[in-house]
């Protein structure tokens, strides 16, 4: 009996790799290479010489400099999100019950850090112009078509804390990801296209 692989979702795993010898002809600057892999419906493959219309798989030659750049401004955009949501937190008063202390006592949530949530992230005019400007270099980094690198005028799907760290982690050199389907992944699909 053959093992299956199954990806229930659809999904784009990202990986950097920097070859030590092989690089793009005619360039001085340092670039490293994207790889990327996608599907776009659920698979279950049972046997890996059968390949399906919906798997796609592709690589871009990048500057490391652009790279490293961007990953500040998202670890900086990431920090301003989550500053805004501890900050808009409610905290609870209660009074004791058992002591006539005019004075409230917060009840604040011991966790240090928001849970990765699905839920939308509501922003600041401020925070969004950071989102956009970070957005925008995205798109001007994966853009094959040169046109599309304008700049963006709205973020191009639902703010939530999972697709902001999925943002950072997708420009993590050591480490890449995987985007499961959603917003953030039809948008980066788009981009490569």
């Amino acid at each position: 009996e053959s093992k299956a692989a199954n990806v229930p979702d659809k999904e784009i795993n990202i990986q950097w790799y920097s070859p030590p010898v092989a690089k793009p002809s005619n360039d001085t600057e340092t670039k490293v290479l994207l790889l990327y892999a996608y599907n776009t419906s659920p698979l279950k493959i049972n046997d890996i010489t059968i390949l399906s219309s919906s798997v796609f798989s592709g690589q871009l030659w990048i500057p490391l400099a652009r790279i490293i750049s961007l990953r500040e401004k998202l670890s900086h955009m990431t920090e301003q999100v989550e500053i805004l949501m501890q900050s808009s937190k409610s905290f609870s008063t209660s009074v004791p019950s058992s002591s006539l202390e005019q004075s409230a006592t917060l009840k604040i949530s011991p966790s240090n850090k928001p849970k990765l949530s699905d839920a939308k992230v509501y922003i600041d005019k401020k925070t969004e112009e950071i989102v956009k400007r970070c957005l925008s270099d995205v798109k001007a980094l994966l853009s094959v078509v040169p046109d599309m690198s304008s700049p963006l005028t709205e973020i191009p799907f639902d703010l939530t804390w999972q697709s902001i760290t999925n943002l950072e982690d997708m420009f993590d050199l050591a480490n890449g990801c995987t985007i499961s389907e959603g917003g953030l992944f039809k948008w980066i699909i788009s981009l490569l296209h």
